[in-house]
């Protein structure tokens, strides 16, 4: 009989449950312990996980005997120093929420802790695992010839409320190109095999949060922008965010071109914002054009309904949590998504947010 694995979350606020909804779909799991100081998402959790201890810090959830791996879904600045006092802890396999961190400074303390942890460490990014980017990413090289230009458009919904309204400031979310698009940059590179060398970008905040106020505060995240990305194998890729753009049919659009074809990727938005007087959701779809003989070859991939109404992404939390589950039993070597692979999509970002900021171009070296 295969033994139940006990997970640790830390931060179970609208992320963190869909976390709690997708372990629940694994067989042989359990949430053993939980770390959410908000009174009003403990209680969500505690209801979508009845069986869970409730704990009032990091280190009490530490000291729970029954953990055998931990997910950290807590506010974006808040990852560094939980990683951190994990690691001076206790170390346990991990999987931490994209962005990995909000503050270029960060990424030393990090260095340090990879070389020195004795467990896996895997960043989510859970764009990576939805059916119809899975699909492409499984056919890119043959079917393309190898990419040579990449797009990816995002137009969907702007950012949702969270506890404190942290997510409405570039201090705790590491800005729009950190804490939204790190996802897509992580993309870039997976797709492109190859690194980032040199990012332009231009972005602004034209619609959303303008009537907002936090103690005095109005938010400064952005909530639209282009960014292109050159990357030393010489390919190129261009980045389209609009968050006021929720009436789209798809939510993200991904297009890769080499010399043979093109293949593209359209994924909708989450279901429960699809109108219910338009009728079914959208299916998911993967479009291969080839060159010649020309004549694009359209592909549904539909998502099983049960992944779909647990959680936001797609379907992408449930495979993700599969993969990672087979690295804590041992059944798999690596992490997916490495914590270098996490910190080059933040430098990505943050390279973004800067040359957005000062119209210049940002050059990368690594």
């Amino acid at each position: 009989m295969t033994r139940t694995i006990n997970y640790g979350l830390i931060g179970c606020g609208m992320m963190g449950q869909e976390h709690l909804h997708n372990i629940a779909l694994l067989e042989g799991t359990r949430v053993s312990a939980i770390f959410e100081p908000d009174a009003g998402m403990a209680k969500i959790a505690q209801d979508i996980a009845p069986d869970a201890s409730m704990v009032s810090s990091v280190q009490a959830l530490l000291a729970v005997d029954d953990l055998d791996c931990l997910v950290i879904a807590s506010p974006n600045h808040l990852h560094a120093d939980q990683l951190n006092e994990i690691a001076r802890t206790r170390p346990l396999p991990l999987l931490v929420e994209k962005p990995l961190v909000t503050d270029p400074d960060d990424a030393a303390r990090l260095d340090v802790i990879q070389q020195s942890y004795p467990h896996p460490i895997w960043i989510a990014m859970e764009y990576r695992y939805m059916p119809p980017i899975a699909e492409l990413i499984s056919q890119v090289r043959t079917v393309s010839g190898g990419v040579k230009m990449l797009s990816i458009r995002e137009h969907r919904f702007p950012f949702l409320e969270k506890v404190g309204h942290w997510n409405r400031f570039n201090r705790n979310t590491g800005g729009t190109f950190v804490e939204k698009c790190c996802h897509f940059f992580d993309l870039m590179r997976l797709l492109l095999q190859s690194d980032p060398v040199r990012i332009t970008a231009s972005g602004g905040q034209a619609v959303n949060h303008l009537d907002e106020t936090y103690e005095g505060e109005t938010p400064d995240i952005l909530d639209h922008g282009y960014v292109l990305v050159d990357f030393a194998s010489g390919a190129r890729a261009m980045l389209e965010l609009c968050m006021f753009a929720e009436g789209s049919r798809y939510q993200e659009e991904i297009s890769a071109i080499g010399p043979d074809a093109k293949i593209e990727a359209l994924v909708p938005g989450p279901v429960r914002f699809w109108p219910e007087h338009l009728g079914e959701p959208p299916v998911p779809q993967v479009i291969v054009s080839p060159r010649d003989p020309k004549g694009p070859v359209v592909k549904d991939i539909p998502v099983d309904p049960r992944l779909l109404a647990a959680g936001d992404h797609n379907g992408s939390t449930f495979y993700q949590h599969q993969a990672f589950l087979e690295l804590v039993r041992g059944e798999r070597a690596q992490p997916d998504v490495s914590l270098k692979d996490g910190l080059w999509a933040v430098q990505m970002g943050l390279a973004a947010q800067e040359a957005a900021i000062t119209g210049e171009a940002v050059h990368l070296t690594g």
